[in-house]
């Protein structure tokens, strides 16, 4: 257990001065007893369950000032505590082959109709922001409280050309980072880095700009990535998932489309669009989320509510001060009715 005000503990030096108190005032009123021989007679009378009664509610309330005096000091513990997340970000693939009807009535039609359910079932605490990617990635809605705001923005999707699941990434982790930066070299320069003899890289890697987290940790935000897994520009989109992991935020990816796919025909070219699985479940086992497949627009708002009940409960570092008042509060109330009880007064 830590104090964020710990220097408030120092008023539990006034504890064992009130012990003295009061063993002062014990033997004092023996002293008394002693001047009135008739007195023994009444001590005589008095058995083991008397003097527990005696002393029981000075010792609740004891226990209530300490209890108290330690709840100024704020007291905090790792407990098991639902989780609210502070910041949902929901990166939604809006690239051409979102367009493919395999997924009725297109892909995109579909991941925006289970964007729309997986807003609506969200708690109101929760902010909810929106990012949009294809051959680029953009934040079209900022994290808000506004469920008016993000279903608006979700409409407002247009298809682009490419498909850039790491600059998604990316944004989104700017997102609930505004003060750091993101950066990853592009598809090309990254193979040749990774091609590159071990000798020769040595010494050009950028140095952490902080101390890893351990993937998962962070639980004051999520991203939900939305997407068929197919990159064709950008960034690559698992060394962005690792910066994610490295800051502890969780990606839980949604694959839409099937994996058979669907030809698309524009002006002279034609290509078959598939659903890139591996991708998506190599991105959330990177970031220890979870990944799932959506066949159907059906299957994919079912989906959504399975991962609304995957973010329940979380261990993280809580303040404990209202458990610490109300054990005090309990305590004083037990102390003053057991005295009016016994001895018809209040100590």
């Amino acid at each position: 257990m830590k104090f964020l005000w710990p220097t408030m503990l120092w008023l539990l030096l006034a504890v064992p001065m009130l012990v003295a108190a009061y063993g002062w005032l014990l033997r004092r009123r023996k002293r008394t007893a002693l001047r009135y021989p008739g007195l023994a007679i009444v001590r005589e009378a008095m058995g083991p369950g008397q003097a527990v009664r005696r002393h029981l509610p000075p010792a609740l309330f004891l226990l209530a000032l300490t209890a108290m005096l330690v709840a100024t000091a704020r007291p905090t513990a790792v407990v098991t505590l639902p989780a609210q997340y502070e910041t949902v970000i929901l990166a939604m693939d809006v690239s051409g082959s979102m367009r493919a009807t395999d997924v009725e009535p297109t892909r995109l039609a579909a991941a925006q109709a289970a964007a729309r359910a997986f807003v609506a079932e969200q708690p109101g605490s929760a902010r909810i922001g929106v990012v949009a990617f294809g051959g680029s990635a953009t934040l079209v809605q900022p994290p808000t409280h506004s469920r008016e705001d993000i279903v608006a923005a979700i409409d407002r999707f247009e298809l682009q050309r490419g498909t850039a699941v790491g600059n998604g990434i990316l944004v989104s982790l700017k997102t609930i980072f505004p003060d750091q930066e993101f950066e990853l070299p592009s598809q090309g320069a990254q193979r040749a880095r990774r091609n590159a003899p071990r000798e020769a890289s040595r010494g050009t890697a950028a140095p952490a700009s902080q101390e890893p987290a351990t993937a998962g940790s962070y639980a004051s935000a999520v991203i939900v990535l939305l997407s068929d897994g197919q990159t064709t520009t950008g960034p690559d989109p698992i060394e962005a998932a690792r910066l994610a992991a490295e800051r502890g935020v969780r990606i839980y990816t949604v694959g839409i489309g099937t994996p058979n796919g669907e030809i698309l025909v524009g002006d002279g070219w034609s290509m078959r669009v598939r659903l890139d699985e591996e991708a998506l479940q190599a991105i959330a086992q990177v970031t220890r989320g979870d990944y799932f497949y959506a066949g159907t627009a059906t299957e994919l708002k079912n989906i959504y509510a399975t991962m609304s009940s995957k973010m329940v409960l979380e261990k993280r570092e809580s303040e404990i001060t209202a458990l610490f008042s109300a054990a005090a509060a309990l305590a004083a109330v037990l102390a003053a009715l057991l005295s009016m009880l016994w001895f018809g007064r209040v100590f």
